[in-house]
């Protein structure tokens, strides 16, 4: 379960700007550790406080051909599960693999989660192309080292949406996949979404 400060946050984003190093402020989950007692009174105080879940989705317009979640599992580090999305798709008889994953900091043991999703892909077909994206918030040459073998769709920052200077979110690429071009998109989160235009001969 989460509970997101909907108002009265203290700012024109939902997150404060160190909120990495001062705790969170405006998002709090209470799935694994209880909340801290600033935090429980900040929820409290709040003037607008939505509950629900976190999570993660994968949308599309292909057929599906088969649909799993794969957990990541949880570090120690961290309040919340993690999982990755494996979804086979077919679009004019072809198929391929589109995997959606919200990775953790490096500072968490994000390198525990990527073995897992190396581990996964190794049980996929291999001739069947693949795509994976999302917020890995990792920076690409360190993504050479933990996903190596993938190529990369777009170079483009993302993160902070506001004034990006870093790229921490990715689509990446296994087989005979054809880069049309892409760009970055502002949707309104703290990160810039990414936009790929992609090709499988």
């Amino acid at each position: 379960m989460a509970a997101a400060v909907t108002s009265g946050s203290g700012g024109r984003t939902w997150q404060p700007l160190l909120a990495h190093l001062s705790g969170e402020r405006g998002l709090f989950f209470d799935e694994h550790r209880r909340l801290s007692k600033t935090q429980r009174l900040r929820r409290a105080t709040a003037q607008g406080v939505e509950h629900g879940e976190w999570g993660l989705g994968l949308l599309t317009r292909f057929e599906i051909v088969d649909l799993r979640v794969e957990s990541l599992g949880r570090l120690p580090r961290e309040k919340v599960r993690r999982a990755l999305i494996v979804a086979r798709l077919r679009n004019d008889g072809r198929e391929f693999y589109v995997l959606a994953i919200h990775g953790a900091h490096l500072s968490h043991g994000s390198y525990r989660q990527y073995r897992r999703v190396t581990a996964i892909v190794e049980t996929l077909e291999r001739t069947v192309p693949i795509l994976i994206g999302g917020d890995f918030n990792s920076w690409r040459p360190l993504l050479r080292v933990l996903l190596p073998g993938w190529r990369s769709l777009v170079n483009a920052r993302t993160w902070p949406a506001r004034t990006p200077h870093s790229q921490i979110d990715h689509l990446l690429v296994r087989g005979p996949w054809e880069s049309l071009g892409g760009f970055t998109s502002d949707g309104g989160s703290d990160h810039r979404a990414l936009v790929a235009d992609v090709h499988l001969p």
